[in-house]
């Protein structure tokens, strides 16, 4: 008998798309007014969520460079370095790493830009980089 079964629910639980449990991780961590520990994070987010989950999305932002994490006694706090905004960078760029051809993925990427976009990516290009930017 399922969860969803034994709670007289009909319809089993909703899965999360992908990205989507380390978005709400990340969220969470932004909101903390401070480093957290994974434990925190499990209970933030509620529901069944195992800890194992939580240690393994945590593990995976941190590879990624979206959250610091300090070493307390046999365990880790975690701090967000991203916003979502952030991560979805570093997924793209991710991807963008993965490809031999970087001019050919670009040049499809922006070909296939609605108008708006086009131009607000333009407008990025043209802007002097901040400092300490290369």
């Amino acid at each position: 008998m399922t969860k969803a079964e034994r709670e007289g629910h009909d319809t089993p639980p909703r899965r999360r798309g992908q990205g989507e449990l380390e978005a709400q991780v990340l969220a969470a961590l932004r909101e903390a007014p401070g480093a957290r520990t994974a434990g925190w994070v499990q209970e933030r987010l509620g529901g069944d969520l195992a800890y194992t989950t939580v240690i393994t999305i945590l593990t995976r932002l941190h590879v990624k460079g979206a959250v610091s994490r300090e070493r307390t006694g046999r365990s880790f706090e975690w701090t967000a370095v991203a916003d979502e905004a952030g991560l979805a960078a570093l997924r793209m760029r991710k991807v963008l790493d993965g490809e031999a051809d970087r001019e050919t993925v670009l040049a499809r990427f922006v070909t296939g830009l609605s108008p708006h976009d086009e131009r607000l990516l333009r407008d990025l290009l043209a802007q002097e980089p901040a400092e300490g930017e290369d």
